[in-house]
C-alpha cells in the first residue's frame, strides 16, 4: 500500500476508522494476529496459537505487546484470540498511529472528573489513500500483494463497508497461513453480528 511502513493492523484500524471501537477491536486484533503468523512469530499447535520464540519482537509496540500477551497467557486458539482483550491491541495501535502522526489523541475529562481521550484522525490522505486502493483491488484494476490482500480479506470478514464494493482477491500464500486466515475469518464472522455498527 502507498502508505510507508504501516503494520496490517495500522491498515485495518484506519479501513475501522468510523466503527464502534466495540467493533473496531476484534478487526484490529485480526490483523495483528495474521501479521504475526506471517513473520513466522506465532505458529499454530494442534489449533493453539504459540509463539515460536519467546524472545522474538517485531519493534512495533502493539505486535510486540500481542507476543507478550499470548506468551504469558493461558493456551487459546485462533478464534478466541480475535476477541480476548482485543482492545488492548487496538489501543496500542492507535498510540502508535498518534506516534507517527496519523491521529491525534485529544484529551478531556468525562463529567468533568474522569480523565478520557479521543482520537482523532489528523492525516486523511492516508486513511483516504488506504481506501483508493482497496477499490481499486476490489474493483480489480490492480494486483495486491500479500499483505493488502490480507487486510482485505479480513475486512471483508468483519463486514467493513470498504470491503462491500467488489470481489476480495484471494491470500498468495502456502496452506498452513491460509488456514490460519480462514480460522480469523471466522472468528471475525462470529462477533459481526453482535456488534454494533455505528459509532
Amino acid at each position: 500500500m502507498p502508505n510507508g511502513p504501516l503494520s496490517l493492523p495500522a491498515r485495518l484500524c484506519l479501513l475501522a476508522w468510523d466503527l464502534d471501537p466495540t467493533r473496531a477491536a476484534p478487526v484490529v486484533r485480526a490483523g495483528a494476529l495474521a501479521d504475526l503468523a506471517r513473520r513466522g512469530l506465532l505458529v499454530d499447535d494442534d489449533g493453539i496459537v504459540t509463539p515460536r520464540d519467546l524472545d522474538s519482537r517485531t519493534g512495533d509496540p502493539a505486535l510486540d505487546g500481542l507476543l507478550e500477551l499470548v506468551s504469558e497467557s493461558f493456551p487459546h486458539g485462533w478464534r478466541t484470540w480475535v476477541t480476548l482483550h482485543a482492545r488492548h491491541t487496538l489501543d496500542a495501535v492507535r498510540e502508535h498511529l498518534v506516534a507517527e502522526g496519523v491521529l491525534r489523541a485529544e484529551k478531556h475529562r468525562v463529567l468533568g472528573v474522569f480523565p478520557s481521550v479521543d482520537h482523532v484522525l489528523a492525516d486523511t490522505a492516508r486513511a483516504d489513500a488506504l481506501r483508493t486502493e482497496a477499490q481499486e483491488v476490489l474493483s480489480g484494476a490492480v494486483t495486491p500483494d500479500e499483505t493488502t490482500a490480507t487486510v482485505l480479506t479480513l475486512a471483508a470478514a468483519a463486514d467493513l463497508p470498504v470491503a462491500a464494493s467488489g470481489t476480495v482477491p484471494m491470500v498468495p500464500t502456502d496452506l498452513a497461513f491460509a488456514g490460519l486466515l480462514h480460522e480469523l475469518e471466522a472468528g471475525l464472522r462470529d462477533t459481526a453480528p453482535a456488534l454494533p455498527k455505528g459509532r
